[in-house]
Formats: structure tokens, sequence, C-alpha cells
């Protein structure tokens, strides 16, 4: 059977038409001069989303190391290197897109297929996201089921779970790019050829539902349970009204956990808040002839997106006290004020000497 280009794929397909025209079921043709003109501005709006995402999360994860979070929170620091990993392969991307490189030969190829298919950027995405339901679970086995996990839940489990995330997400775009993606007359159309547009709307559905609706199946259900644990014992601790030493080691702990769920409540929101549009909004160009790509909307939802790697790391940066201290410190007026107040309290006996 022979392969055609079909109008949807998934999210990926329809960024990289840098000079072609799509033709829908529609009959809707875009402008190639507007096309072009909304392209470049999207282009240079990705490229500083990926910069500044490379920079924040990379910061943010220095200060998880810095402050010996990753050996505490392995996932959690995974979950970082994989936002930098996608940050960065986006900035290279879209950099490379603006160039308008004409393709040849099997460079073109590999070029086409591996950076301007956006594959390793969207395998950090994914592995990102793979890892946050992972995490979620984590906590939840950690917390509901606490003697369980004490018993059961070993560290190379962790350390495979993380790899997982990289190397499952890796092989699900590889498999997806290479059969998808051809180059013709230079210009390099990934996700796009189908053997048939059943085959591709599949596909979008599928990912719709593994990507999205699982995974947010999976933080209501993972942090309601915690949530509901958590208030059972701070209710339990309030009853029996213990004190001493052991007491305050526990509320450091709870203080600790509480810190950590906080921080991946608001990540998960917030991943649940951004991929919203753009799965949307794809799914009802699949399933819908008056919805096209190439317009305000669809650029809008992409756009909200690619803001989840540039807003992540201030959840992080905000809510995880370890994280918080260790930037804090690099804050030069801060040490400033840390300075004048060792010298304040070293002069403040000398004078009391001298008065007397």
């Amino acid at each position: 059977m022979a392969e055609e280009i079909t109008p949807a794929s998934d999210m990926f397909v329809a960024m990289t038409a840098t000079g072609m025209t799509q033709i829908t079921d529609g009959s809707y043709v875009a402008s190639l001069s507007s096309l072009q003109s909304s392209l470049f501005y999207f282009q240079c709006a990705v490229v500083a989303i990926g910069v500044v995402g490379t920079a924040t999360n990379a910061l943010i994860l220095y200060a998880l190391v810095a402050s010996k979070q990753h050996k505490k929170h392995v996932l959690i620091v995974n979950q970082n290197a994989l936002d930098v990993f996608s940050s960065f392969f986006l900035a290279i991307t879209y950099s490379l897109r603006l160039c308008n490189i004409y393709l040849t030969g099997s460079t073109g190829y590999w070029l086409c297929t591996l950076l301007l298919s956006e594959c390793f950027s969207w395998s950090g995405t994914i592995g990102s996201t793979i890892n946050l339901a992972i995490i979620s679970v984590e906590r939840y086995l950690k917390i509901v089921h606490r003697t369980w996990s004490k018993k059961h839940l070993r560290k190379w489990m962790i350390y495979s779970a993380a790899a997982f995330a990289w190397i499952g997400s890796t092989i699900y775009l590889l498999a997806l790019v290479y059969p998808t993606t051809k180059v013709i007359d230079g210009v390099c159309y990934p996700y796009t050829f189908w053997n048939n547009e059943m085959a591709a709307v599949a596909h979008l559905i599928w990912s719709f539902v593994s990507f999205y609706v699982i995974i947010l199946l999976i933080f209501i259900f993972c942090y309601w349970r915690i949530l509901a644990v958590i208030r059972h014992q701070a209710s339990v601790m309030a009853g029996h009204g213990t004190s001493g030493g052991s007491s305050t080691n526990q509320t450091h702990y709870n203080h600790i956990q509480a810190s950590v769920i906080k921080t991946m409540v608001l990540a998960s929101l917030l991943y649940a808040t951004t991929y919203f549009p753009s799965y949307v909004y794809v799914l009802l160009v699949a399933l819908s002839p008056n919805f096209t790509y190439f317009d305000t909307g669809y650029y809008v939802s992409i756009f909200v997106t690619f803001l989840y790697n540039c807003a992540n790391p201030f959840i992080y940066a905000t809510k995880l006290d370890p994280v918080k201290e260790i930037l804090l410190r690099m804050i030069p007026c801060k040490k400033m004020e840390q300075g004048v107040g060792q010298a304040s309290e070293n002069v403040a006996p000398a004078r009391v000497g001298t008065t007397m």
C-alpha cells in the first residue's frame, strides 16, 4: 500500500513545513508569505524558550546536586535532567530551522530525522512525562504504603525506573520518526507519511490517551490518596499531643515530605494545564475538517506547551526547601546581608565589654 501524506499525525506534524503550503481535506490553503512570517516569529520565540529552559533547569539541577538531593530524590533529579535535555535540543532544533538549510544526501536525512524532527527534544519531553508519573507512584508507595515500600522498594528499582523514562521515550520516538519522515526537495517532513489517514488518527488518539489521560489519572489517584493519608496522620498526631525529641524529628520529616509533595503536585498541575490546549487542538484538527494547522490557535497552543520547560524550574525554586536554600545563597545581596549580620554579631560583644 502506497504511503500518503495525512492531514494530521500528532502534535509534532506541521511544525516543519518551512516553505510549504499545507492543503487539508477542507481545501484550506495557507498563504505562503503569511505562513513563513508566522513560522519565523514562532520559531524565534521557541528558541528563546529553549535557551531560558536550559539555563533555569540546569540551575535547579545544580542546586539539587549541591544540596545532596541527588541521593535522596533520584527521580526528581532525573526529572530536571530530562527537562534540561529537552530544552537544550528544543533550542538547537529551532535554531537550525531558522537557518532554513537545504537538506541533501544522507547528512540531510539524518539531520532531518534526528534534529529537525524534534526527535531528541520530544523524547526528553515524553521521558519527563513518564518520569513525572513514576514520581507520583513512588510518593504514593512511600506514604500510603510506607511499611510495604520499606520492605520491597529497592534503590535498583528507582534507578531502573529512571532509566526507563529515557530508554522508553527514545525507542518510541525513533520508532515513530523513521517510517513517517522523508526529505523532499531539500525540505524535512517528519511524522507526515503514513500508510493511511486512519493509522495517523489512531496513533494520535493513542498518544493522547497514553501521555495525557492516563498520566492525569495517575496524578489524581496518587496525590488524592497521599493528601488523605497526610491529613489522617496530622489529626492522629494532634490527638495524641506527643512531645519530645521523637516528635520534633517526626515534625521535621513531615515538613520535608510536605515540601516534596507540594512541589510535585504543582509540577503535575502545570503539566496538565500546559499540555491540555495542544492535545485538544490537534485532536480537533484530526477529527474535524473545520480546524486546521497554521493558524493562531495552533501556534498559541503549542507555545503554551513549550512554556512548561521554562515554568517548571520556578516551582522547584520556590517550593522545594533544599533547592531554595542553595539558590538563596547564590544571590549576591543575600551574601552581603549574611556578612553584615555576622559582623554585627562579632562587634556587639566588644561594645558590651568596653561599656562595663
